[in-house]
């Protein structure tokens, strides 16, 4: 006899992530979307000073992070909601939101744990496909809302894609969307996009209750490894009810300190910002003078096609064995792509040298 487990866990699909750790230190790591940068000295500094008091629990109130994204944003703390990643705040807001008999809505290829959402739940999934920019095809998702739907989901810039839509469609969806309905709108590479200032998009939580702006500290900042994210609310009901389903303490200290200090330095976030955008325009404008099909990315990677007698997994070990990781565009939900994080100056170039010798 054997133990036995729960329906949901022969639903959820297992998450792709990147292979390729182990591989030492002499690899191309364009897989996972991280920064090529790592964490600002002085947020260093801050965690390293941390560590001293880990004997005690983190703050489960998480307020001075709170107070410092309250002033950073011109926002309420009590409608800011913090978690270990953006990762674990939507999948809280499932637990909290979905059930057997409801919806949620988002578009597809997207990001990889909305599926884990529906299945972990038992709501029922509705994807939509992207329009042909790659984008979220908005107008079909508003056909898609029903009176069972929960929740809305908006990956915007879209991961894999990198695509983006502009500010007032987005405004325009969610002004269409029945109230009963959550948005919550994926921001987690909103930093990156060039369409406008990415303050931009937090009149629609200042505004409208049932909408969320998700982001994160993982990317821009470069603290992907201490798991730290937030959302900013349209509702004070939505914190309570994502705290209320899940463990006490979900962000560590840690991630708190140097959440909090990464905060003070804007500047240096828009340096960060102006160098990986350089490296995308120029990332792009090299596979397109291959002949590649590259969607037009808003982010901190790319998304590009193979040509069509390409093999994506030859591709890929082609790579792996030139020190390159990528992600497979089979995993992500099209095959015969790859989606690329762009890296350092010296990294892109090897990416570009390797790719130009497989094909």
């Amino acid at each position: 006899m054997t133990i036995e487990f729960t329906d949901k866990i022969r639903r959820i699909p297992v998450y792709p992530t990147a292979g390729g750790y182990a591989l030492g230190d002499d690899v191309a790591m364009l897989a996972s979307n991280e920064a090529p940068f790592g964490p600002m000295p002085s947020v260093v500094e801050a965690a390293t000073a941390a560590l001293s008091h880990v004997n005690r629990y983190p703050d489960p109130t998480n307020m001075g992070l709170r107070r410092a994204l309250a002033g950073r944003f011109d926002f309420p703390p009590e409608r800011i909601a913090i978690g270990s990643g953006s990762c674990d705040i939507l999948l809280s807001a499932a637990e909290a939101l979905l059930e057997p008999g409801a919806e949620v809505v988002y578009g597809w290829p997207s990001f990889s744990v909305y599926p884990q959402m529906a299945a972990a739940t038992g709501a029922r999934a509705i994807e939509v496909p992207l329009d042909d920019e790659d984008r979220y095809d908005l107008e079909e998702m508003l056909a898609q809302v029903t009176v069972a739907t929960r929740l809305v989901l908006l990956c915007n810039p879209n991961n894999p894609t990198g695509t983006a839509q502009p500010l007032a469609a987005i405004e325009e969806f969610v002004a269409r969307v029945p109230r009963h309905v959550c948005v919550i709108v994926d921001e987690a590479y909103c930093e990156f996009s060039t369409l406008e200032d990415p303050d931009s998009s937090l009149d629609l939580a200042r505004r409208h209750p049932n909408v969320v702006l998700l982001r994160t500290f993982s990317k821009v900042y470069g603290l992907a490894g201490l798991r730290c994210g937030y959302a900013l609310c349209g509702d004070e009901r939505f914190r309570v009810a994502v705290e209320q389903v899940r463990q006490p303490f979900f962000c560590n200290s840690l991630a708190q300190v140097a959440a909090e200090e990464a905060l003070r330095h804007q500047d240096e976030v828009g340096r960060r910002v102006e160098l990986v955008v350089a490296e995308r325009i120029g990332l792009v404008e090299s596979l397109r003078e291959l002949g590649l099909r590259v969607a037009e990315s808003q982010a901190n990677f790319i998304w590009h096609a193979l040509p069509e007698d390409a093999d994506e997994t030859a591709v890929l070990d082609g790579l792996r064995e030139r020190g390159v990781l990528v992600r497979s565009g089979r995993a992500l939900g099209r095959e015969g792509w790859l989606r690329v994080t762009i890296g350092r100056p010296d990294e892109n170039a090897r990416y570009l040298a390797a790719l130009r010798e497989l094909l």
